[in-house]
This record gives structure tokens, sequence and C-alpha cells, in this order.
């Protein structure tokens, strides 16, 4: 039989073991902090009809899209997660309670070029709030309450999220005349990161048609920058020539306040007027989030306010906000980076059992002890001679070992030795399982992420 040679496809991520541990962590944190805030979990098929999927269609979109058929049936592959709960609020309107508020942690598919960083299968874990016709502006501070004690809890310290409102911009290209052309304006100025300002100033006119004078204006603009007071004074400015940029500095004004209130230090969020968010969808808030040392890594964590979600679905309006973290890609880079805590445990078992005896009576019992007490705990019980056994349990980074031979049996004890220091001690199961237990509360509260 001709073998055939094990390969995974590019654009796809498979983690050993320890990473693995590494990867769910980060889940976990995630699940528990949306959690908090009252989110529930949802799970959309990966596999939708190619017409639901597509109804807004068009585009780079359609081109990356997974499509195939079978049978009769016109299938793809979500290429993200909101598209799947705007067709899940339309066809369960009636059934909801709103605001919706849920979480999804899931994989989506693009086939785009695969390259460093960029994948064709990729976790995205997405929240979103959404209102039945309408939505309090009180929801857009929290998302970003929520963005900041999620990095928090994984262990970030240096990020900042970067805050805007597109109700400004779309007012000041208003001023402009140049609401016709803001669309394409803005997905310019969204590269000004990227290729610095000179070159955006320059696709700005060469590009869009503007004149030398308004994209001298549209630079000073964006420019604005300070303390967050003392860019919202700035604005202060422009105040008086436009309703609908009146109304985004309110909105503007009124998130930033309740972020204090929410506990987010001033540190961890800035006003910032070049975040446009490059999708048409999106009418208030917007966020980027950054990570100060690395700014070349781009937005790990981003989204913002839409007025109608599901509107190729129902004639009900859907305003929601949300935000979504590229899973796969912050992995991938937090690796890249030397940033994920190798210290934490990442072994599959907290506790690993060798008998050494023929009967596994009493080794069985000393499982259920540490299993009762929520510990991980492995019996070994190959047959193989003891340095194998020790080798076992320090490749995978178990913490603990418990040895039973005859003289523990008799005096109704066991021997823990703890891995890490050699140190080995003669206790009662139910002292030991006390033991490890505290010990490991200590270990399992570091973070994932170091800085």
């Amino acid at each position: 039989m001709e073998r055939i040679k094990p390969r995974t496809l590019s654009g796809f991520m498979e983690l050993q073991p320890e990473r693995q541990v590494q990867m769910e962590k980060i889940k976990d944190v995630l699940r528990e902090v949306y959690s908090l805030y009252g989110f529930t979990p949802l799970d959309t098929p990966v596999i939708e009809a190619s017409e639901v999927l597509l109804a807004k269609g068009g585009g780079e979109t359609e081109k990356q899209i997974y499509r195939f058929t079978k049978g009769d049936n016109d299938l793809s592959l979500r290429f993200d997660l909101t598209v799947p709960l705007a067709k899940y609020v339309a066809l369960n309107y009636g059934k909801l309670s709103f605001p919706f508020k849920r979480y999804q942690i899931g994989k989506v598919y693009r086939g785009e070029r695969a390259q460093r960083g960029r994948f064709r299968e990729f976790y995205q874990a997405d929240i979103d709030v959404i209102g039945d016709g309408q939505l309090d502006i009180i929801n857009e501070a929290e998302i970003t309450s929520i963005i900041y004690n999620t990095f928090t809890r994984l262990g970030l310290k240096r990020f900042v999220i970067r805050v805007n409102n597109r109700k400004i911009l779309n007012g000041f290209y208003a001023m402009l005349g140049l609401t016709e052309k803001s669309s394409n304006i803005m997905r310019t100025v969204d590269k000004l990161d990227k290729i610095g300002a000179e070159k955006v100033k320059a696709l700005l006119v060469e590009e869009n048609g503007i004149t030398d004078e308004q994209a001298d204006e549209i630079m000073k603009f964006i420019s604005i920058s300070g303390k967050n007071s003392e860019v919202l004074s700035a604005l202060e400015g422009y105040k008086g020539k436009n309703e609908i940029f009146d109304k985004g500095i309110e909105e503007l004004i009124l998130v930033t306040k309740y972020l204090a209130d929410f506990g987010v230090p001033e540190e961890n969020f800035n006003v910032d007027l070049t975040i446009a968010r490059g999708l048409d969808y999106y009418t208030g808030t917007v966020y980027e989030t950054m990570m100060l040392d690395h700014p070349e890594i781009g937005s790990i964590c981003s989204g913002g306010r839409y007025d109608n979600l599901a509107e190729y679905y129902t004639d009900k309006k859907l305003p929601g906000v949300g935000i979504s973290i590229g899973l796969t890609r912050l992995f991938f880079v937090l690796e890249d980076k030397d940033m994920l805590n190798d210290s934490m445990v990442t072994a599959p078992a907290d506790v690993l059992v060798i008998p050494m005896t023929e009967d596994l009576s009493y080794a069985i019992k000393t499982l259920a002890v540490f299993r009762d007490k929520g510990i991980r705990t492995q019996l070994y019980g190959e047959k193989k001679k003891f340095k194998a056994k020790i080798s076992y349990a320090d490749k995978l980074g178990i913490p603990y070992v418990i040895f039973i031979g005859e003289d523990e049996i008799k005096e109704n004890m066991i021997t823990v030795k703890d891995m890490e220091s050699g140190e080995q001690k003669k206790m009662t199961p139910a002292e030991a399982g006390e033991m490890v237990k505290e010990a490991l509360e200590k270990k399992t509260a570091d973070k994932v992420i170091k800085e």
C-alpha cells in the first residue's frame, strides 16, 4: 500500500498540545469576561445556503468565499460571524428578548492568499448588542470597557483603544461638499498608519478627485491629537456647521465620559480622528485596539456601531454595536513576539499517579480523592521501566507525581513528588490533595500573556 505523506493545507493552523492549552485558556478568559457583562453564547452553522450568506454579496468577499454544491444545494462556508448573526436575529426575532447580547467564538473561512500571520481558516471572537428599533449609546461605551477588561485579564497592559465616531467624519466631509466621496476618502485615510500622511494626501487628490485645498483640510482635521479633552475641545471649533457632525461630537463626549465611569484608564483609550473602519455600515462609535509596543501588528480588536444589522433579511430595524477579535492571528502574533507565558501550566494533567504494585485498587481510590477536589489526575498504567514513567511526566510538564508502593499501601499514605523542586513528601491522599490544590491555585493565576 502506498503511503500518503501527511500534510496540513497552507493557511490552516495546527498547534502543539501545550500551545493548544494556551489557546483554550485565552478562549476561556474571553468567555468569562463576556459572561460577566451579560452576554449569552451563540453557535451558528459553519455552512450556510449561499444565497443567505451572500445576501450583500459582491466585492472581495465573494471572491474569497469557499463555495460548493452538494446535490442541488448551493452552499458556502461562513466568512465571518456577523452575517450569520444577522440571519439568526432575523429568523428568531419573535423569540428573542432585546437588547439581544451574544458572544460567539468560532472558525471562519476565507480563500485569500495565505501568508505569514494571514490564515484561510481562523477563529474570530465576536460580541454584539442588538436593539429592536433603537439602542442606547451606553452600549457603545460599555463595549469599550469590555475590550479593556478582556485584554487586561489576558495579561496585556500596554495597549490603547482608539475611539472615533463616524457621524463626525460624515459631517465633516459634508462641510467640504464631499458627501458622495466620503466612503472612499475614509478608506484612504484608514491607510494612514501603513503608508504615512504624505502618501495618503497624494491618494486623496489622485484617486478621489478632490482639490489640494480640500486634501489639506482633511489632513489638518485628522491630525488633531493630544489628550482626549484637548481633541474634544478642538472639535468644538467645527460645531454649528453641520447637524450630523454636532450629533457625533455629543455622542463622542458621552462615550468618553462613560468610559471613565466604567473604570477604563485614560492611558488605555484615546480619541483618534483617523479611525474610520473600512466598512460602510458603521454609523456611530468605531474602535480599533493597538499594542503600543507593536504598532506594526495593526488592530487586534475592532468594530463599531451600525444602524441596521439585518436589512437583507427583514424590514425590522435592528441597530447594534459589536467588536471582533481575530483570535488565530492574535495568537500567532503573541507566539511570534514571544509574549505567551510558558511558565503557566499547560500539561494535560496536574498529577500523575504511578502505581508500583500489581494491585491497582489503592491507586484507583487515590485518583478519586484528587478528582473529587477538581484536580486533573492521570493514572500511568503502562508496564514500563521507572525511568520511562518519570520521563513521561517530565516531558508533558506534569507538576506532581504520586508514587504508590507496598509501604504506602500498608501505611494508607502516598508519596508526592514536586517535579519542579524535586522535593518528595509522604502524606495521606486527603492531605496531598489539599496541598496540591493550594499550590495549583497559585500557578493557574498566571496570565496567558506576558509583557
